[in-house]
Formats: structure tokens, sequence, C-alpha cells
């Protein structure tokens, strides 16, 4: 199999911001088949379904870390999150809230439990994508309707280190840290690994949560550009771009799945590369699937990896 060049990013805990660094990916070349599609579908009509036949369902939250987590977060949403207990078990799938902080829109996902890693008959997972596992996410979450974009960051941070330039477009050139500390900033953090997944597949089990050329800008449909979030059809849960247009990070190191049923994981105590997901408007088909790992230098940067931030 044929090394090449991808295009990915890695992090670590939240520090000193890092000096730039050269962009590096690396994935295989070879193409397989694409396997294990389904039919795009408006969220509206599948959430009913999603809850029904896949364990999605309304449950209440545990408490937050701390008063002040709790303050903090419901503080930063237009319309203050719920208290923690039983009053969560009221919202709705798919509710949506405007952070007062970066003005984007974050979509409550709800607890439930999914198949984590490969998806079946999905003949293009790597060996890092195994052994598939039942993950239990515990609690609903909030999550970005789409990926930061530059006006966003700029208006929490004072800047856009975006390479690709425009107000609505995904920022990139960000580090795992400045990626956790914008999150930070606007009361939130981001998503684990198994968060990301569950909120990416929706329901879905699958590759992918619909037709690839559909639902994503890969490196056949995107012109060799990033393109602004909300253009494809979203997701189940409502959320556009989970996959294609820019990587996300997400807050767990990089190392194997551990065997067995899992209950809200957060990966490895330590390591030493962090992991993007979701593919980007760069990458080939074979990367831009649900259950697929990037991984890289916690310090990295690249015009292809932006943000998606998750809020308890």
């Amino acid at each position: 199999m044929r090394a090449i060049t991808v295009m990915l990013i890695a992090c670590a805990a939240a520090g000193p911001l890092s000096a730039w660094q050269p962009e590096k990916y690396t994935g295989p070349s070879s193409e397989a088949p694409l396997t294990g599609l389904v039919k795009s579908q408006e969220p509206e009509n599948r959430l009913s379904a999603i809850v029904q036949t896949t364990g999605v369902g309304l449950a209440s939250r545990e408490a937050m870390n701390s008063p002040g987590r709790a303050a903090a977060v419901s503080a930063d949403l237009v319309a203050p999150a719920p208290a923690p207990g039983p009053q969560a078990a009221t919202i709705a799938p798919g509710t949506k809230k405007i952070n007062s902080k970066d003005g984007l829109t974050y979509v409550w996902i709800p607890p439930g439990t999914f198949q984590m890693g490969c998806s079946p008959a999905d003949a293009e997972c790597f060996d890092n994508e195994k052994p598939a596992h039942q993950v239990t996410i515990a609690k609903g979450f909030w999550l970005g309707q789409t990926t930061v974009t530059q006006q966003a960051y700029e208006r929490v941070t004072g800047k856009n280190p975006a390479n690709h330039k425009g107000a609505g477009f995904p920022v990139e050139e960000v580090d795992w840290n400045e990626a956790t500390a914008y999150c930070s900033a606007i009361g939130g953090r981001l998503p684990t690994e198994a968060e990301w997944e569950y909120a990416a597949r929706a329901g879905s089990t699958g590759a992918r949560y619909g037709n690839l050329a559909e639902i994503a800008w890969y490196t056949e449909n995107s012109g060799n550009a990033s393109h602004e979030p909300g253009q494809k059809p979203a997701n189940a849960f409502g959320l556009y771009d989970m996959l294609g247009n820019a990587w996300q990070w997400v807050a767990d190191w990089f190392g194997p799945y551990a065997p067995g049923a899992q209950t809200d994981p957060t990966g490895p105590a330590s390591g030493t590369l962090r992991e993007p997901r979701g593919g980007s408007w760069g990458t080939t088909s074979r990367l831009v699937r649900a259950s697929y790992r990037g991984y890289v230098e916690q310090e990295h940067r690249g015009n292809k990896l932006g943000i998606r931030c998750a809020a308890e």
C-alpha cells in the first residue's frame, strides 16, 4: 500500500499555544469500492425513527463537573441551558440554541447507544478502526451545527489564521491547543472521539450518513477549495458537514480501541498524537467516512483542519 500525503492535524492537553508547524498527514493511497452507503434523508423525517431503532432517546444528564462550568455554559447560550438533572430530559433531539459569544448555532444531541468503529460491510476500514464496539453516550450534549467559521473565530479571538479567507468559511490553520482554547472561551470544549462519531452517524450504521457526493465536499467535487458550511444536506441530527470540507479536532489522544462495550469513553490517558475526524475538501473518499481516524501532532496546523465545539 503506497503512502501519500493527506491533510490532518493533532493536539495535546491545553497549554501555551504552539508555533506554526508544517502540514503533514499520512494515509494509504489505494482506493476500494465504496460500500455501506445509505440514502440521504431530511433530518426532521428521521429523528423519530432514530429514537425508535437505535437506542437514541431522551434521558437525564448527570451533574456537571463543577457549578462554575455549568454557570459559564448557561451564560454563553442565549437561551440558557437547562440545569443538570431530570430537566434535561425535556430537551428534544435537534433543539437549537445560539451561543452569545461566537454567534453560532448549537444543536442538542440526545444520549444513546451506537456501534463505534468500522461499519458493517465497509471494505475500506483500516486496522485502527477496529474492533467495532458498542458505545453508550450517557448524557446529551450540545454540538456546533457547523464547524467554526472565520467570522466566529475572529469575533472570539480577534484573529483569523485561515488560509482560504471568507467570513462564512471554516476557520483553519488552528492547532489542537488553539481549538481547545477557542471552545473553552465560548463556554464549551472539544467533543470526545466517541461523541463526534455518535453525532456524525446520527443513527446511521453505514460508512457515511448519506451518498458521499451529496453530503460532503472532498477531492472529487470540492474544486480544491473549502466551502461555506451548510450547502450540503444535514445529517439526521441537523448537523452540517460532519464529513468533508474541514477536518475537526476531537479531545482524545490517539490510541487503539479498548475491546468490549463502553460508556462515555475518553480515549487513552496519555499519548503523543491527537485526532482530527471527518475528512476535508482535500481528502480522498476513503478518508471521508464516519469511522476514519486521523492522527497528528497536537501542534500541527493545516489549511484543511478546523473546529467544531461541544458543550454540556
